[in-house]
C-alpha cells in the first residue's frame, strides 16, 4: 500500500511540474518610462522583454493607475515615408528563448492621460499581460534623460 501511494504521488507531481517547466519564462529588463515635457498629457515606456522558456508567448496587454489608458503601440512607415504611430491589436510575440525590445521609433507601450507629471526619479507601477505566461507587475522607473 505505501509503494502504490508513492508512486501516485509521483505521477502526480510530475503531472504537476509538467506544464511549468513548458511555459514560457518571461524576465524584464532594463525598463523605463519618459515624457517629452513636463506637461505632456502622454508618456511612453520601454524595456526589454526575454523569455527564458521553451514556449513562446505574446504581450497582449498593460494596465497602470499612472494613466487613464495604457495600449500597446509600435511606428510603421506609410506608403508615402511618413512614420506612424499605430496601436498593436493582436499583441507583441516573443519567440521561445528570444528577445524583443521595445525601444523608441519602435514597440513600446503608450501612456495616454496622465494622471500626473513623470518626475525624474519615480517610478510608476504597470501591470504586463501576456498570452500564456499572465500578468508581470513592473514598477518602471522614470528616465526623461534618455
Amino acid at each position: 500500500m505505501y509503494k502504490q501511494i508513492c508512486m501516485t504521488a509521483a505521477v502526480i507531481m510530475a503531472a504537476l511540474g509538467s506544464p511549468a517547466l513548458a511555459d514560457p519564462m518571461i524576465r524584464i529588463v532594463d525598463p523605463y518610462t519618459r515624457v517629452a515635457s513636463p506637461v505632456a498629457k502622454a508618456g511612453a515606456a520601454f524595456m526589454i522583454i526575454e523569455n527564458e522558456g521553451d514556449s513562446a508567448d505574446r504581450l497582449i496587454g498593460v494596465r497602470t493607475g499612472a494613466a487613464a489608458r495604457a495600449e500597446l503601440h509600435t511606428h510603421k512607415e506609410s506608403a508615402d515615408g511618413v512614420m506612424q504611430m499605430l496601436k498593436v491589436e493582436d499583441g507583441i510575440p516573443v519567440a521561445a528563448g528570444g528577445t524583443h525590445m521595445l525601444a523608441r521609433g519602435g514597440d513600446h507601450v503608450m501612456l495616454m492621460g496622465l494622471t500626473g507629471p513623470l518626475e525624474q526619479g519615480s517610478s510608476i507601477p504597470v501591470t504586463l499581460i501576456f498570452e500564456t505566461s499572465g500578468e508581470i507587475d513592473v514598477d518602471i522607473p522614470v528616465d526623461n534623460d534618455r
